[in-house]
């Protein structure tokens, strides 16, 4: 989990109760879910997009992060949250561990896209070569 931060703007757009909180999640879902369980949360508070969705996590306020301390949650920095995304990202894009990802445009040739986003790159330059040809004629 990572460190509590004011986040007092999101939280009046939205009417929520609490201003500050941090991000409590793991390696796997169903590990996330059993330590939230023991932790007192409710299923309904985590979140989760959609099934395509690699930043799943529960918001947590101060005090039951002092209590997941407690019980022995590690205690991260943003970065490190950013990097487990990243790598729950490649994971599910099917892209090698370790590789480093880029705007999905493919105008940069050191990054590996995803084979999706390398499937619609190709599909769109076969495009703009098409409509070239075409307009050739």
């Amino acid at each position: 989990m990572d460190e509590i931060r004011d986040w007092t703007l999101i939280a009046k757009a939205r009417g929520l109760r609490h201003t500050h909180w941090c991000h409590l999640t793991a390696d796997t879902e169903e590990e996330l879910h059993a330590f939230a369980t023991r932790l007192g949360l409710r299923r309904s508070w985590f979140q989760k997009k959609s099934d395509r969705d690699y930043h799943w996590h529960y918001d947590i306020v101060p005090s039951k992060r002092a209590q997941a301390v407690r019980m022995g949650a590690q205690e991260v920095d943003r970065r490190f949250i950013g990097r487990l995304m990243i790598r729950r990202q490649q994971e599910r894009d099917g892209i090698e561990p370790g590789s480093e990802v880029g705007h999905r445009c493919g105008n940069n040739p050191n990054v590996r896209l995803s084979p999706g986003d390398q499937q619609a790159v190709d599909d769109f330059k076969a495009y703009l070569k098409q409509k070239k040809e075409g307009d050739r004629r």
